[in-house]
Order: structure tokens, then sequence, then C-alpha cells
């Protein structure tokens, strides 16, 4: 695992010690969609815009809801309010979004020579809007914690891609991996090559650490996301070194020890993936991240704490960045994210 000597004098810089490894006085959290629709701060500024992308692409409004959950929540580390979708879109495939179904690409990658009319994105150029937001956000967050940019990992970008939408299976993607595999690969190589300068870019721009996030990748067969799927996650951990990196495969139970081989620092864990056998597969090296079950914040309080400090026990205190075990849910309570960030905080070991 490579160590990293931040410059930067944060307030609190405990998530990026405990991404390093090092002995932590608490476990840091923070939560992924904590900049979203659970905090009514958000839905205000949403409000007044004409739908999801506008925000994504307004640096000072995308600033703004990043810094909330860290005003209003109290998490260890804000995360850039992006959506990992603005690859393509950079690429010469653009998205909507519609309202009640989701993200929605008209054109969608159907052969070869669909991927040849792809280019690499610059996020100079294409992703400056993201890039901008962190500036600000960095300017604005003034040292108190550190930022995380992130961006989705190739093979859930190329499901999207060839999908066209959400799907519960992403069939069309999968059919395209047997039945298109040197295309594949091709389309796999434009998205993390577009990934890599992105990740780059959102580094130069300020961020202290990013995340990969590989949603989809529990869909897969082992034997497709060990060639699909983890052959690219290497590439990008490879040439992204300037920062910690966290990769999160949700449902990639099957293949965390090759995970856990990457070159990243932390590993996230979804709700199905114990802690010890992550521990028992991965080894002592790797900090890992996670990874209470949502549903839990649903619980009553009594449930949520005793769940919460089961979790903290389990992963031991040191080498550990608490976190849900996917993103927080839309109608979460915000009280109760304040309940579940609370008891990590005052938890004793």
């Amino acid at each position: 695992m490579v160590y990293y000597y931040c410059t930067v004098n944060f307030e609190n810089d405990l998530i990026l010690r405990a991404a390093n490894g090092e002995n932590v006085e608490r476990v840091p959290v923070w939560l992924m969609r904590q900049a979203g629709r659970i905090l009514p701060e958000y839905r205000a500024v949403r409000a007044s815009l004409s739908g999801f992308k506008e925000l994504v692409e307004t640096p000072e409004l995308a600033a703004e809801v990043t810094i909330q959950p860290v005003d209003l929540l109290g998490v260890d580390a804000a995360i850039i309010f992006s959506d990992i979708l603005v690859i393509p879109d950079a690429m010469g495939l653009p998205y909507r979004m519609e309202k009640g179904v989701g993200p929605i690409f008209d054109t969608t990658i159907k052969s070869a020579s669909d991927i040849l009319k792809l280019k690499i994105a610059d996020p100079y150029f294409d992703l400056k809007y993201v890039t901008d937001a962190i500036s600000i956000t960095k300017k604005e967050l003034n040292g108190r914690v550190p930022l995380i940019g992130f961006a989705g990992a190739p093979w859930t970008i190329f499901s999207y891609m060839i999908e066209g939408k959400g799907s519960k299976t992403f069939s069309e993607a999968r059919k395209f991996l047997y039945q298109e595999p040197e295309a594949a690969h091709d389309l796999l190589q434009k998205i993390t090559d577009s990934t890599i300068v992105y990740l780059k870019a959102q580094i130069e721009a300020g961020a202290d650490m990013v995340q990969l996030f590989d949603s989809w990748a529990g869909i897969l067969p082992k034997v497709h996301y060990l060639e699909f799927g983890l052959n690219y996650l290497r590439q990008i951990c490879d040439a992204v070194n300037e920062v910690p990196i966290t990769v999160f495969a949700k449902g990639a139970w099957f293949a965390i020890e090759e995970i856990g081989r990457l070159n990243c620092n932390t590993i996230g864990l979804d709700w199905h993936t114990s802690s010890e056998m992550a521990r028992r597969l991965i080894g002592k090296e790797k900090t890992l991240q996670g990874n209470l079950d949502p549903c839990l914040l649903y619980a009553s309080n009594e449930e949520l704490v005793l769940e919460t400090k089961s979790m903290l026990n389990n992963f031991g205190g040191q080498k550990h960045i608490a976190n849900l075990g996917h993103g927080v849910y839309p109608d979460t309570n915000p009280e109760k994210v304040k309940l579940f960030i609370n008891t990590i905080k005052e938890h004793k070991f």
C-alpha cells in the first residue's frame, strides 16, 4: 500500500490517516450519497433548477450541496456532488435524467463502429464544471475536512452505454461481452483512459482522495468480472497514485481476494460482505470501508445504535472507514443519519 503525506493542514484529517493505515483516535465516517435527497436543504436548492444535470453542471451550486453534509451531519469528509455518467457524456454519448426513471441514453453503443465515434474525455474542457466545483468546494471548506473525488468504474459505465438505462440484469451489456468481446475491450479501454485523466484532473483541482464506484460489479460471473471489470480497475489504480484511492465494487464478494490485490488503499464493502471474510481474504494491509445495511437506518434508534456498535467492533477500530454498504436511501430520516454518525464518533473500544 502506498502512503501519502498530505501538505494541507486539516482541522480533521482522520479519513486520510485511516486510508494510509495510520492509527486514529476514532473511526472516521462519511456516507455514500450523503449530499442529496435526504437533506431538505438539498431539496431547496434542487427545486429552483430545471433538473439534476443542471445542478451537476453548475459549479457553485454543486459546491454548495457538497458542503451541506459537513455542516448539517458532521461527516468527516465531503464528496463532490456529481454523477458517474459525466464520463460517457464527455466521450460523446449524452444522457438525460428522466424523473422517476433515472438516466436515459437516447443513443447507445451497438457495434464496434459506434465505439470509433467516441473520444477520450478532455477533463479540462468537457468536464471543467466538475473541476471548477472541486476548486470552489476546497476553498469554501477551508481545510475543515478532506474532499473526496470519484468516478464510475469502467464496467459500470460500459453497462449504461450499452443498455441505455438502468436495469436489474443489464442483459444487453452482458450479451455484448459474449458476442463482441474485442469491441467490449475497446470500449472499456476508452472509458478507462478517460477515467484516468478525469481523476487526475480532479486531484489537480483539489481532491484529497478518490473513489471508484463499480455499482454493477455483482451482476457479472467471476470469470467475466476478472476480465472485463478488474483488469480496468487495475489500470486506474496503477495510474492514479497521487492520493489515496478507494475501490467499491458492489456485490463482488466473489472476487474480494483479487480486488484486495489492487494498488489501492481502501476496499469498500457492501453489507453482504462480512468484515471477517474481507480481512481474511484481503489481509491486514488494506483499510476497509463500510458496511452497515442502509435499511438499518429505518430501524428503531436502539437497534441502529446496537448494530452500528457491532459493525465498529467487528472491524476493530483501526484501518476502518465507517460507511454504509451502499448509498443512503432518499427517504431516510436525517435524524437517523445523525444518530449513526454520532454513535460512531462516541464509540469506545
